[in-house]
């Protein structure tokens, strides 16, 4: 599909005071007592779908809205710029990684059965990939799913770990080393597992530093029967799967990243103008106006870029290199930007009731997970100088 995002811009436009509006309704009343509680009520995931918010890109025979990409990414777009992190977190999850999972790797029976209910919010999906002692290297994943010859089953038995959306899955895509013979990560598989079978368990809720209500947990798997049928595109394949979705999910945490940014910088700006010291508004302050300056330019610039991922993303075009320079120059950024921004705030940057602290906190994850700083660096070097 290639298509100019000016060409749609005032339908995205619209689109963007719908969530507002939402986001203003059903999230904002609620969304401190939700932080300090460390978990978003489950009955959320059912308004979010009962308003398009969910899988907004996937065909309508499945339930989604069946636009284009750039609607679905604004989702997350919104939600972060209004400092609802932990929403725009556990929906990214949700309907940009696992949905597209299930779209572009599962038989039609997997659409059927689960894509429906992942747009209604009926079902949340999660994917369970991190292990305790492997993080972002693949190579170390030591859950193994082991076919039984008799019954053509495979039993699952491993851990998993930082799962987000963890506590209200209600199924998971689980990597799982399915041929011990090959060196990891081939002969790594991937399983549909859904919640209550005999044997998956989750764990507690983590506490973290940021992102207080977008539960996150660990995941195990003791004897865990699947059937073969649950096998998430090919034996064996699975590794090459999540390589072609990866760049996906990159852009869309660089979508995030420039949210975040732009909201940090929004209720910096107004923080400024309405401030004083020394008889005059802060914002009058050289010194002020142009680190607002480099910040805006800062953030400006990460969001040309991760529109042009964006672009090229829809028309299949997108490379995972140049999927890792926009998740590390953006993640990157926001780091950079919200510190800047809660230092404009002084003491009461450090005050949790001001927003600013939260999008500091919320912030550092962003260059942790998708694949971390160090490893976008790697991917971005090979590339440009080869192995």
């Amino acid at each position: 599909m290639n298509y100019s995002l000016l060409a749609i811009e005032e339908e995205i436009t619209l689109f963007k005071k719908t969530i507002e509006a939402f986001a203003k309704k059903e999230i904002e009343p609620y969304y401190s007592k939700w932080e300090k509680d460390g978990i978003l009520p489950k009955w959320l995931w059912k308004k979010l779908g009962d308003a398009g918010f969910l899988c907004v890109d996937i065909p309508e025979q499945y339930g989604g809205l069946g636009a284009a990409l750039p609607f679905s990414a604004c989702v997350v777009d919104v939600f972060c710029r209004l400092g609802f992190n932990s929403v725009a977190t556990n929906i990214s999850v949700h309907s940009n990684i696992v949905a597209h999972y299930i779209l572009n790797s599962g038989n039609e029976a997997h659409k059927q059965r689960y894509l429906p209910k992942m747009a209604s919010g009926e079902w949340v999906g999660a994917i369970a990939m991190t292990e305790p002692g492997a993080g972002s290297d693949l190579q170390g994943i030591k859950t193994t799913a082991i076919k039984n010859p008799a019954t053509g089953e495979y039993v699952i038995n491993g851990s998993k770990t930082f799962i987000t959306n963890g506590q209200h899955l209600d199924f998971a895509v689980v990597a799982a080393r399915t041929n011990l013979d090959v060196p990891a990560p081939k002969g790594t598989s991937l399983f549909i597992v859904e919640a209550g079978s005999d044997g998956f368990i989750k764990g507690k809720n983590l506490n973290k530093i940021g992102l207080h209500s977008a539960d996150t947990s660990e995941l195990f798997f003791d004897s865990v029967v699947v059937p073969a049928s649950q096998i998430l595109g090919k034996v064996d394949c699975g590794f090459i799967t999540l390589m072609k979705e990866l760049p996906r999910e990159r852009t869309i945490l660089a979508v995030g990243a420039c949210g975040a940014m732009e909201g940090a910088l929004e209720i910096t700006i107004n923080y400024l103008q309405e401030r004083t010291a020394f008889g005059k508004s802060l914002h009058q302050f050289q010194v002020i106006r142009h680190k607002i300056a480099e910040m805006v330019t800062e953030a400006k610039v990460n969001r040309a870029f991760t529109n042009h991922c964006m672009v090229l993303l829809a028309d299949n075009r997108l490379s995972a290199a140049d999927a890792s320079v926009a998740k590390l120059s953006t993640t990157e950024a926001q780091g950079r930007v919200v510190d800047g921004c809660l230092q404009l705030f002084g003491g009461y940057g450090y005050m949790e009731e001001y927003p600013i602290s939260r999008f500091y906190t919320d912030a550092r994850v962003q260059r942790i997970y998708g694949g971390t700083s160090e490893i976008m660096k790697e991917i971005i070097s090979k590339d440009v100088l080869g192995k």
